[in-house]
C-alpha cells in the first residue's frame, strides 16, 4: 500500500494541490520553487504541467491625493477599477537516476511574476496603469540518498539561472491639463527593465517508504540582479512642460539593482491509515528585502551611487513595493480510491506582503485534486482551487525614512481568485 501511495497520491496530488495553492501567494510569487519531482521513484521521469489563475481584485473609493499631475477625480477619472489580470504558470522537468542513490533533475519554471492592469481611466492612473513582471528559471538539482535507521537520508543541492523582465506604465501628467501650457500629448510614461542572475539551493530529507513518510527542508538562495538595464520612455510628455529635468519628451537609458528573495521550506507527509495520507508545509520568503528599487540614468553610472534619496537628477524613477516577509502554511489529506484513482484536498494560508501600501493582504486557498494512473508509467493530474483575498486599504506609509503611497488611496473588499492546474507525468 505505502509504496503505491508514494507513487500516486503523495507525489501526484500533493504537488498538484500545492501548485494551485501557491500560485496566488504574495509578493511576486507565481510558481515558486518546486523540486518534488526529484523524489519520484522512477528511473527516468518526465513531467509537464500548467496552472491557470484568475484573480478578481476590485479597488474602490479611489482618491487621487497628488493633484500636481492633474486632479484626476475632478477630471472625471473613475473611482473604482478591476486591478488584476489572469495568467498561466507553466512547468517542465526531467528526473533521472544516474546511479544507485544518485538522482538529478533539470527543470524550467516561472517562479516570479505579476500583472496588474487597473487601466488609464481610474483616479489612480498617476500611480499605475499597467505593471507586468516575467521570469524564466532554469535549474539543475541533485540528491544522494543512503540508509539511516528504518529509512533513508537524502542530501540535496543544486543551482539555477534566472532571467527577469517587466514594465510599468503610468500617467505622468493628465493630458487634460496640457492645453493650459499650450501643449498636447498622452501624458504617459513607461519603464522597461530586464536583468538576470544565479542562485543555489541546499537541503536534506528523511524518508521511510514503508509508511509513506517524508520530511524535507530546503533553502533557496537569493538571486542577485546586480545589473538591471532598461529605458524610461517619456516621449508622451511634452518636453516644454516645466519640471522635466531634460527627461520629458525623451527616452532615457536607466540601470539599477535588486535581488529576488531567498526562501526556506519545510514539507512533511505521512501515511495515517491504509490508503490515507496527510501532508503539510511551512515556507518563509524574504520579501522584505524588496522595498523601493531606484533607477538612474546610465550616464551617471560610476559617478554617483544609484540609491533612493540620491541627489536630484540621479534617481529618476523607482519601483516602490514596500513588502514584508511572506509566510505560507499549507495542510491536507490524500486518499487512494483504487489502483487507478486518488483524490486529495488542501488548505493554504498565505500572509499578505503589503503593509498599508498595495493590495496584497492575507489569502486563504482551498484546493482539491484528482489523479488518474492507468498504469505505473503514466499519471494524469487535475487540481482546482478557490482563494479568498481578504479586504484592506492602501494609502500613505513611511518606510526607511521615506514616504510612499501619497499619490493615491483606495480600499478593497474580500475578493476571490480561481485556479486550475493540469499535469502529465511519464516514467520510462
Amino acid at each position: 500500500m505505502a509504496n503505491h501511495l508514494m507513487k500516486t497520491t503523495a507525489l501526484g496530488l500533493i504537488a498538484a494541490c500545492a501548485f494551485v495553492g501557491g500560485a496566488q501567494a504574495g509578493g511576486l510569487e507565481r510558481g515558486g520553487y518546486n523540486i518534488d519531482l526529484l523524489f519520484d521513484p522512477g528511473q527516468y521521469t518526465f513531467e509537464s504541467g500548467v496552472t491557470y489563475v484568475a484573480p478578481q481584485r476590485k479597488l474602490e473609493n479611489v482618491q487621487d491625493t497628488d493633484a500636481s499631475d492633474g486632479p484626476l477625480n475632478a477630471l472625471g477619472y473613475e473611482g473604482s477599477t478591476d486591478e488584476t489580470e489572469s495568467y498561466f504558470v507553466p512547468r517542465v522537468g526531467f528526473k533521472a537516476q544516474l546511479v544507485d542513490g544518485l538522482d538529478c533533475m533539470v527543470d524550467y519554471s516561472q517562479p516570479w511574476g505579476a500583472h496588474t492592469k487597473p487601466g488609464s481611466t481610474w483616479a489612480g492612473a498617476n500611480h499605475n496603469i499597467e505593471t507586468k513582471v516575467n521570469s524564466d528559471n532554469y535549474g539543475l538539482t541533485c540528491s544522494y540518498k543512503f540508509d539511516a535507521g528504518p529509512g533513508q537520508v537524502r542530501i540535496i543541492g543544486g543551482g539555477f539561472y534566472q532571467q527577469v523582465d517587466g514594465f510599468k506604465d503610468r500617467l505622468v501628467v493628465a493630458p487634460e491639463v496640457l492645453p493650459a501650457f499650450g501643449l498636447t500629448g498622452t501624458g504617459l510614461g513607461r519603464l522597461d527593465l530586464e536583468g538576470d542572475g544565479w542562485g543555489w539551493r541546499i537541503g536534506a530529507a528523511y524518508e521511510i517508504p514503508e509508511y509513506a513518510f517524508r520530511a524535507s527542508l530546503v533553502y533557496n538562495s537569493e538571486v542577485k540582479l546586480d545589473d538591471i538595464t532598461g529605458t524610461l520612455d517619456l516621449t508622451g510628455v511634452p518636453s516644454g512642460l516645466p519640471g522635466g529635468g531634460g527627461l520629458f519628451g525623451n527616452v532615457t537609458d536607466v540601470y539599477g539593482a535588486t535581488a529576488m528573495p531567498d526562501s526556506i521550506e519545510l514539507k512533511v507527509q505521512s501515511g495515517i491509515a491504509p490508503d490515507w495520507l496527510a501532508f503539510g508545509s511551512v515556507k518563509w520568503t524574504d520579501w522584505s528585502q524588496l522595498q523601493s528599487i531606484p533607477f538612474c540614468p546610465v550616464s551617471t553610472r560610476g559617478v554617483v551611487a544609484c540609491a533612493t534619496g540620491s541627489p536630484a537628477g540621479v534617481d529618476v524613477t523607482s519601483l516602490d513595493l514596500i513588502y514584508r516577509d511572506g509566510w505560507t502554511i499549507s495542510g491536507g489529506i490524500g486518499h487512494k480510491v483504487n489502483e487507478q484513482w486518488s483524490v486529495a484536498g488542501s488548505v493554504t494560508w498565505d500572509r499578505g506582503t503589503s503593509q498599508g501600501f498595495g493590495s496584497q493582504t492575507d489569502t486563504w486557498t482551498f484546493g482539491t485534486g484528482v489523479s488518474y494512473a492507468p498504469n505505473q508509467n503514466v499519471e494524469l493530474r487535475l487540481a482546482g482551487a478557490i482563494s479568498l483575498l481578504t479586504s484592506g486599504e492602501s494609502g500613505v506609509v513611511t518606510a526607511n525614512g521615506e514616504t510612499y503611497g501619497d499619490d493615491v488611496s483606495y480600499d478593497f473588499g474580500t475578493d476571490i481568485a480561481a485556479a486550475v492546474s493540469t499535469s502529465l507525468k511519464v516514467r520510462f
